[in-house]
């Protein structure tokens, strides 16, 4: 144990109101012992010879020896004999065979034999005439003892003065019986002994001083009281007072310990403690007062020595089990009551100081020897001083004792703990800073989770078994406890954290583990109690440390994609699409876009978590979320078909005209040179046809790239060993962004064949087609136009993507011819003869496309013209047979009968075809003949113009 755990203890029996010190009790006390032993019959070896002395030592070794081998009272107590070295054993086989018990006081009680010479020459002259309860001692020395029996005069009178002030201690200051205090026979003694240790008192028989000191001592030693109980009325009472007896008594019961080894008690015990009781009618002593004085001396030798003697541990506790069944016969005894109450306190407080920090005191090797008497002790004496029922030594955990060992022992399991907590804290603080810059080591609340798990390992193995003699759920309490201590810090810890980082995953990681073992623990602990150990995990309030973990890689996965979001923006806002930027023609910032997705991935996955398949689709959502953005903005502004495509105006009829208005004549050509920058657009341009095949090979780059990172990262996740679930839900991380390149990249297309179509080449096909002659105004112009733009297209577009753009191009410039022929307004009109021209200039169209066999598959072509080819013949069929043709189609789509009487004007549905009424009407609208306009001006009153 700790050094300070062998500091002096303060005496429960309180101090004497004069300055008697130890020696000078010692004196008094081997006075009483050899007095009693000539009163009980004892013989004086003071005037023996040598030879007599010799003999009777002699002669009373045999008995010695036998006693010895055999203690009664060490057996009882559960004292071990002492086994000596070689040297020791055969020096004490020599004092043994010339010593009697006698003289072993004497050695015991460092008397020397020029005393004990001086002490029994006195005490044989009066012991002769009166028995040793009947006298008072220090008056007789007084009177036996002379200057002449003394080395020098200092001697006698050191030994005088000690007498008075046994007379002012047993009479005076702590009688048995009160002072009355109308006797003066107290004030008459205190003159005399204070004229007496002013100057040395003449002792002769005949000295009136002498006299009268003997006849104020006996009339106060004889004095009488009802409440004396078993003491003699013929006996005298002047060391019998409290606490005076019992100071006087504890110099007896020291010299049961070897004078030689003070934590060894003498093997003449039983002996020792039959002569010391010879004592109890002057003291005042019985039984139960013996029993408490020697539990004190046992207990005082073990606890102010080494402690390392934990046979002393474990005779008093068995000698406190006799107390506690002496206490309920001494319940009306005031003295004894009060001296069990502080002996008891000290012996508490001892061991309390102790069990509330066991873990300070207490290791393996000891815990199981020494830990368990004190904890007995500690409870047995609450209990005693509670007044408790007596129980059985064998049966400590039944009823009343079950009670108060469970309360105290759960105080003690809870205070030690807490402190062996703050210990670790502390040890880990400070391995923490003298260890600061080493590689691998771990932060402070996962080094602490690791040495609180030791503890608890600790406590389970070394001390939990012994406390659960007290308290069936010991290891329960303690783990509870452990748990209690780290949740605070770990709170504490959690609500600092600003972000995540691997340090404080690895604290989540080590607080989840110790939780299980300390749970474990728990449970196993609990298996025999009632409720199965459930009322002590309902105190483990969780940890938590799986959903704290998963609350903060989420926090973590959302600021990560907030910083992703916001570089979006922000390089989107700085984008410029140029597709000359790299040698594949896309946009710079989506490299960055897809470094930053693919970091924030492997970062994800080298988190220190048990937890990546629950949590990938959170990442994977705002990953998502972010590339989307990206996705979105890459196709914001550049339009869609309801963008460029003009609105259809509302249908009119035609008449013969012999000359146009000059604002439909034909337009000149654009140079070629002009036609050229146009196609190539502005630099500053961000939605030029370049530009707008940029975006398209920026989105088509996205896909392609997030396929390369899932299929990268589910071969990392394979070698690193992860399950398949995870392998699994990679493989779909990053569908939701790439089906939006997809729908991004036909939006694109779309979008920018429409742009062409309608919005750069405007001037050559929507205002210039056909606008007037038919044979002046033809497709040439357009297809020159067109051809440049398709070449741009081709030579920026990736080639994993060029088919669909052209496609795209060829789709609207499709949908546009027919827009020309169906909805192109007024400014167009058309005859029977102009088909050919019409025919032929589809022709040219579909050719720029297939490009001898160059351009799109003719397959493909042939797919997106069939519709054109199809309502082309309408252009080449006569007036009358396209009226009755409307009529038919007109009627067949008309459900009601009683439409049939007036044509219903169709309405328009965008949806061409020869069968479609609202397509062969637009035909007849804009055939340039009279009858088709005498039909429409009838049946549907259209005007020639807007």
């Amino acid at each position: 144990m700790p050094s300070e755990c062998t500091e002096p203890l303060t005496s429960p029996f309180g101090e004497l109101a004069t300055n008697l010190s130890d020696s000078e009790l010692r004196e008094t006390a081997y006075e009483i012992l050899v007095g009693a032993r000539l009163s009980s019959g004892g013989k004086s070896s003071t005037y023996a010879s040598d030879s007599e002395k010799n003999s009777e030592r002699a002669a009373a070794t045999p008995q010695t020896l036998t006693s010895r081998a055999a203690s009664k009272v060490k057996k009882a107590l559960g004292l071990r004999s002492r086994r000596k070295k070689a040297s020791e054993k055969a020096e004490s086989e020599r004092v043994k065979k010339v010593s009697t018990i006698g003289e072993t006081m004497r050695v015991q009680m460092r008397v020397s034999e020029q005393m004990d010479s001086r002490v029994r020459k006195a005490l044989s002259k009066v012991a002769a005439d009166q028995k040793i309860e009947s006298m008072v001692l220090p008056l007789e020395m007084l009177q036996q003892l002379k200057p002449s029996d003394f080395p020098n005069q200092e001697e006698y009178e050191a030994c005088q003065r000690r007498n008075l002030k046994l007379l002012e201690a047993g009479l005076l200051l702590h009688p048995l019986v009160p002072l009355d205090d109308e006797n003066t026979a107290p004030q008459q003694l205190r003159e005399i002994i204070d004229g007496a240790l002013e100057k040395p008192l003449e002792t002769s028989k005949n000295n009136e001083t002498m006299q009268a000191l003997r006849t104020v001592v006996l009339s106060l030693a004889c004095r009488t009281s009802n409440n004396i109980g078993s003491v003699s009325e013929t006996s005298t009472h002047w060391a019998d007072g409290f606490p005076m007896n019992l100071k006087i008594y504890q110099m007896l019961l020291e010299a049961c310990f070897d004078v030689n080894d003070e934590t060894s008690v003498i093997e003449e015990l039983d002996e020792v403690l039959e002569l010391i009781k010879k004592t109890w009618l002057v003291l005042g002593m019985n039984q139960m007062l013996h029993n408490l004085c020697f539990l004190w001396i046992l207990f005082n030798r073990y606890a102010t020595m080494d402690q390392a003697e934990g046979d002393l541990l474990s005779a008093g506790n068995n000698l406190l089990i006799k107390v506690e069944n002496d206490a309920k016969a001494m319940k009306g005894d005031e003295n004894y009551c009060r001296m069990l109450s502080s002996t008891l306190g000290a012996i508490l407080s001892w061991a309390e100081k102790r069990l509330l920090g066991y873990h300070r005191y207490f290791r393996s090797d000891n815990a199981e020897s020494t830990m368990g008497c004190v904890v007995s002790m500690a409870v047995l004496s609450v209990k005693i001083m509670e007044g408790g029922e007596g129980i059985s030594n064998e049966d400590h955990i039944e009823g009343n004792e079950m009670d108060v060992g469970q309360e105290k022992v759960d105080a003690y399991i809870k205070s030690s703990l807490r402190a062996a907590f703050v210990q670790i804290m502390e040890t880990v603080k400070s391995s923490k800073s003298s260890s600061t810059g080493q590689q691998n080591e771990l932060p402070f609340m996962a080094k602490l989770a690791e040495d609180v798990s030791t503890l608890a390992f600790t406590e389970k193995e070394t001390f939990s078994p012994i406390l659960k003699r007290w308290h069936p759920l010991a290891a329960g309490v303690a783990v509870a406890t452990l748990h209690s201590c780290y949740g605070n810090e770990l709170k504490q810890y959690v609500s600092s954290i600003d972000e995540l980082t691997p340090d404080i995953l690895e604290v989540m990681k080590g607080a989840d583990k110790l939780e299980k073992d300390l749970v474990q623990i728990a449970v196993e602990n609990s298996e025999d109690s009632e409720d199965g150990g459930k009322s002590i995990i309902r105190e483990m309030l969780p940890y938590e440390a799986d959903s704290v973990t998963s609350n903060l890689v989420k926090s973590w996965i959302k600021t990560r994609t907030d910083r992703l979001k916001e570089w979006v923006d922000r390089n989107l806002q700085q984008e410029v699409w140029d597709p000359r930027a790299n040698r594949e023609r896309f946009a710079l910032s989506a490299v960055e876009v897809l470094r930053i997705v693919d970091e924030a991935f492997e970062a994800f996955f080298l988190l220190p978590i048990t937890t990546h398949s629950a949590l990938l689709p959170d990442l994977a959502t705002g990953i998502n979320s972010c590339l989307q953005h990206y996705i979105s903005m890459a196709k914001f502004g550049c339009g869609t078909q309801s963008t460029y495509v003009p609105t259809m105006p509302p249908l009119t009829r035609c008449s013969r005209r012999s000359k146009l208005p000059s604002v439909f004549k034909k337009k000149e050509k654009v140079p070629k040179k002009s036609q050229a920058g146009t196609v190539n657009g502005n630099e500053n341009d961000s939605f030029g046809t370049p530009q707008m095949c940029c975006r398209i090979n920026t989105l088509n780059y996205i896909q392609n790239e997030l396929n390369v990172l899932a299929k990268r990262d589910i071969t990392h996740l394979s070698s690193s060993g992860t399950n398949q679930d995870i392998a699994d839900r990679m493989e779909k991380v990053f569908e939701f962004s790439a089906a939006a390149c997809v729908e991004g990249m036909q939006q694109l297309c779309e979008a920018t064949a429409n742009k062409v179509i309608f919005q750069d080449l405007s001037h050559f096909f929507w205002d210039g087609l056909y606008i007037g002659e038919v044979s002046s105004t033809r497709i040439d112009p357009f297809l020159q136009e067109l051809d440049h733009y398709l070449e741009v297209i081709s030579i920026t577009v990736h080639d994993k993507v060029r088919t669909q753009v052209i496609t795209e191009v060829m789709k609207v410039s499709f949908d546009g011819f027919l827009m020309v022929l169906l909805a192109g307004g007024p400014p167009r009109a058309f005859t029977l003869q102009d088909y050919e021209i019409i025919d032929e200039d589809f022709n040219f169209l579909t050719d720029l496309f297939w490009s001898n066999g160059d351009g799109l598959p003719a397959e493909l072509i042939d797919q997106f013209s069939t519709k054109v080819k199809d309502i082309l013949p309408l252009f080449n069929t006569d007036t009358d047979s396209l009226i009755e043709k409307f009529k038919q189609v007109t009627l067949e789509s008309c459900a009601s009968s009683s439409a049939k009487s007036k044509l219903p004007l169709p309405p328009t549905t965008g949806q061409w075809s020869p069968t479609e009424p609202n397509t062969v009407l637009r035909v007849l609208c804009y055939r340039n003949d009279e009858t088709a306009a005498k039909f429409l001006k009838k049946t549907y009153h259209l005007p020639k113009r807007l």
